[in-house]
């Protein structure tokens, strides 16, 4: 009911809806208040809104009106608290019609209680999808909402979310009545375990791939424990190729990083309609004219870039030494950390960065080996300084990929597949996860000191192994770690307790590539 300003002596109504502003992944809770009194007629949207927000008046009066509802006569308030998150995008054109609805008592304020609402609207009061609604309905659940309303296109989406009623709504008018409750609508309910077991094939296989032996140990020892790799050959060599089937042996999404994977897709826009779940690792491949915002994120406002796109799947940089130097540099954290933080002037962002790094390269200008290019040594060495010391350090595998021989490219029989190959992988990783149980930590890539110490002991003949391997070739300190940790993938894959010497030596020819092309 309309309640009487002392001041003026005239009705005021206010109303409020729920809804939610996504900051990074996750989404903060917003109310968006409605006030309705006299004046001019129009809306005034505040707290702190974009562009995009600030428009919404003009969309949501003629929604309102093609929806068979009326615009109420005088001024309408909408403030969007709190005021200190910038709110973006045009999802709160619904609650804010359905919050003018409230307080015009065209609707009851009171069928507004525990219900979320978010979604765009169209001038004739269609709902159209918005982005991020998956951090949304999580929000919605935390903050103890019994329904979630969003557009007939997110419904899946939002659904994945258990123990909350997630109403699909396709215009204005259909939600308006669904909350008077004159249109009953079913709560969407999205079968996670069908989801996962729908997930299409691989239309590429590793048996696809002619020869390259070497090259695909590498790529199973990369799946194995998570290692970033580096591919070195001559073009035509079939290092995309390789590249392009990692997904394929890699062992399937869990529920958590399915869940995780899909809020970065969620908020860069990137799920299609009707789509509930990502239960395929990513793969991203930027070309290398890629700026250090698109890889790592960010613009005025920090938005995910590629390498977040790829979390919890593969990166892939074909042409290494042909991006910018600098951006290549930006990758040292992420590649450490896991995660990157953008810092803008609107606000300090960190999104996770989880991925296996994929990288490709020429020998030289010319593609050739150093040893048969006809590029001058200065040629050769000023190419290959393009990557740097400490990025080539934090890539545990380095691999040659020499040209295929005619003999393997005219064989008739296939290569090893890629389900038999996932499935050593698999095993690889359960003896991974028994042993990091309780720990933060997911594969044997992401090991740190104190795991390296309790988990990869090294008898005396295979320490004095690796001490001359070092002193021999001059490695670093991370590369000393990035063998331990390629030594402990080695023995897993096999499915021994402890690191041998054959393990270490395997995981050193891993690393003398870098030294013979680089010194």
């Amino acid at each position: 009911m309309p309640t009487p300003d002392p001041s003026t002596n005239l009705a005021v109504v206010l109303a409020q809806t729920q809804s939610a502003a996504v900051v990074g992944i996750d989404a903060v809770p917003i109310e968006v208040e409605v006030d309705v009194g006299y004046g001019e007629t129009k809306i005034t949207v505040v707290g702190l809104p974009d562009a995009a927000v600030k428009e919404s008046s003009h969309r949501v009066l003629t929604a309102l009106l093609n929806s068979a509802y009326h615009f109420p006569m005088g001024r309408v308030m909408v403030n969007l608290a709190p005021a200190d998150i910038r709110k973006e995008g045009p999802s709160f054109d619904l609650p804010i019609a359905l919050g003018i609805l409230a307080a015009s008592e065209q609707i009851e304020a009171r069928v507004m209680d525990g219900v979320m609402v978010v979604g765009e609207l169209a001038l004739t009061g269609a709902v159209r999808p918005v982005k991020g609604v998956l951090p949304i309905a999580v929000r919605a659940l935390a903050s103890g909402c019994r329904a979630l309303l969003v557009p007939e296109a997110n419904a899946a989406e939002a659904a994945v979310v258990r123990g909350l009623d997630v109403i699909p709504v396709r215009n204005l008018r259909e939600a308006g009545l669904w909350l008077e409750g004159n249109h009953p609508i079913d709560p969407v309910r999205v079968d996670l375990d069908a989801l996962f077991e729908s997930t299409s094939p691989d239309d590429i296989d590793l048996a696809d791939v002619r020869g390259q032996e070497s090259a695909k140990r590498a790529l199973e020892v990369a799946a194995a424990g998570g290692h970033n790799l580096l591919l070195i050959g001559p073009p035509g060599s079939g290092k995309s190729m390789l590249a392009k089937r990692l997904p394929t042996i890699l062992p399937p999404l869990t529920l958590p990083e399915a869940l995780e994977t899909t809020k970065i897709h969620s908020i860069c826009g990137l799920m299609t309609a009707g789509q509930a779940l990502i239960t395929r690792r990513p793969f991203r491949s930027p070309h290398h004219t890629a700026s250090d915002a698109g890889l790592l994120g960010g613009n005025a406002h920090p938005t995910p870039g590629e390498i977040s796109l790829a979390h919890h799947g593969v990166l892939f940089l074909d042409e290494l030494p042909e991006f910018k130097r600098s951006v290549l540099e930006t990758l040292r954290q992420p590649l450490e950390e896991g995660r990157v933080t953008i810092s803008r002037a609107a606000g300090t962002i960190t999104f996770p960065a989880q991925f296996t790094l994929i990288a490709a390269m020429n020998p030289s200008p010319d593609g050739k080996m150093p040893h048969e290019s006809r590029s001058s040594p200065r040629e050769i060495a000023a190419y290959l300084g393009r990557i740097s010391g400490p990025l080539l350090d934090r890539v545990d595998l380095h691999v040659e990929v020499p040209a295929v021989k005619f003999a393997d490219m005219s064989r008739a029989r296939p290569g090893e597949a890629s389900a038999i190959v996932r499935q050593r992988v698999i095993e690889a990783r359960n003896h991974q996860r028994v042993r990091f149980h309780g720990r933060a930590v997911s594969c044997n890539a992401r090991m740190g000191p104190r795991e390296l110490r309790e988990f990869v002991r090294l008898d005396e003949s295979t320490h004095q192994l690796l001490k001359a391997a070092m002193n021999d070739m001059n490695l670093s300190a991370r590369a000393y770690d990035r063998i331990l940790k390629v030594s402990r993938t080695l023995a897993d894959l096999d499915g021994r307790a402890d690191v041998g010497a054959q393990d270490i030596s395997e995981a050193i020819g891993f690393r003398s590539l870098d030294r013979q092309l680089w010194g």
